[in-house]
């Protein structure tokens, strides 16, 4: 089984991943934390973790055995410019330089949609900035790597249904159900490899759509 490093385990998004994957004959997670306390949710699942701070520590030896990195953290919508640099741009690129130097076999990216053209979001502006320094970082790493740039995330039960395009026209939704799946589904090896994608709920299946993205690029 492939290990697979969730960076952002404690999030909504991280968590939903955790689940899915705790039950895959293929993968096995390993939760990132940052607090001590953090530890017994993931214990309590039966989960592998390892102790890592994006925005201190040397991240070089969280990849240990690690063959496949998602990155599903974020400083979320409450904090500061300067958090948001921290976690979403500068923390991103500390793991993605970590992931390289551990010979990572893929390296999958939660971005966001409109992180391509960030002055076009005043309100968010900042943080796509970071989220575009990140990707961009990722896309020159050498690594092999997906982007996915979801839509505004719901709390939603997921539809597993979806529309998907580098580039799709106009803006929407997408439940973090669905987003999980997604980032899951770009772990295999031939899918929506070294893709920046977009994705908001839609009318296909999952699995057909990433096949379909994957055939046409």
């Amino acid at each position: 089984m492939e290990k697979i490093l969730i960076v952002g385990a404690t999030g909504s998004t991280g968590k939903r991943i955790i689940e899915i994957l705790n039950n895959s004959q293929s993968f096995e997670p390993v939760a990132m934390i940052r607090k001590e306390e953090q530890k017994s949710i993931f214990e309590d699942m039966e989960v592998q973790w390892v102790h890592g701070d994006l925005e201190q520590d040397d991240l070089h030896p969280v990849m240990k055995g690690i063959d496949k990195v998602i990155f599903a953290a974020g400083s979320g919508g409450d904090t500061g410019p300067e958090k948001t640099t921290e976690v979403d741009e500068e923390g991103a690129i500390k793991i993605i330089d970590a992931a390289k130097n551990g010979k990572v076999k893929k390296f999958i990216m939660l971005s966001s949609m409109g992180a391509d053209e960030p002055s076009k979001h005043p309100k968010l502006e900042h943080y796509l900035n970071a989220k575009a320094t990140a990707d961009k970082h990722l896309r020159d790493s050498g690594l092999d790597y997906t982007i996915l740039r979801p839509g505004a995330l719901t709390d939603d039960l997921g539809t597993g249904k979806v529309e998907l395009s580098q580039k799709l026209d106009g803006q929407g939704e997408i439940p973090r159900d669905d987003v999980a799946f997604l980032l899951i589904m770009s772990l295999a090896d031939p899918l929506v490899k070294n893709m920046t994608f977009e994705a908001i709920e839609g009318k296909e299946p999952i699995k057909s759509a990433m096949i379909e993205l994957s055939q046409g690029n």
